[in-house]
């Protein structure tokens, strides 16, 4: 499949005309999610172990801190995380083009933003399974779009 161009996304696939980029990335960006979240957690344990088990005391902030660094690292580095790639599906920028480190940053931090607060998470939940795109607040907020990995289908 090859991408098209659009007026509201410049380089991305259009949802109506290229729909497979789209099916089920809402349900995959789920088990993506669960997949980091565990692999955070290991991290984030093997992190808070190391100095004599001492940094278990402060561990929500050492979660927080390897959350953010395998986030913005993977992001940049594949335009996806790791349990992103395990399902198939990458980030892009409104213009189809990967993303960089800046862009990584920001989708993270307004990714960690919406999940911090009750009705943000619900709103983004609510708009990732019913927006044309599947995006979230923190998706519009940057201009990113979840689509199935092009050339993998």
């Amino acid at each position: 499949m090859s991408f098209t161009m659009n007026d509201t996304y410049d380089a991305l696939p259009d949802p109506t005309t290229q729909p497979a980029f789209y099916e089920g990335v809402g349900v995959k960006r789920l088990l993506a999610w669960v997949v980091d979240t565990i692999l955070i957690g290991v991290v984030a344990a093997i992190v808070a172990s190391i100095p004599l088990f001492l940094l278990w005391f402060v561990f929500p902030l050492v979660f927080l801190v390897v959350s953010l660094i395998y986030r913005i690292g993977t992001i940049n580095a594949f335009s996806a995380t790791p349990g992103m790639r395990l399902f198939n599906i990458e980030l892009r920028t409104h213009q189809g083009q990967r993303l960089d480190g800046s862009t990584a940053a920001l989708h993270t931090i307004g990714f960690m933003i919406a999940s911090a607060f009750f009705i943000p998470q619900v709103a983004s939940v609510f708009l990732v399974l019913m927006s044309e795109r599947g995006q979230g607040l923190h998706d519009m907020f940057t201009g990113v779009v979840a689509i199935n990995s092009p050339g993998r289908h």
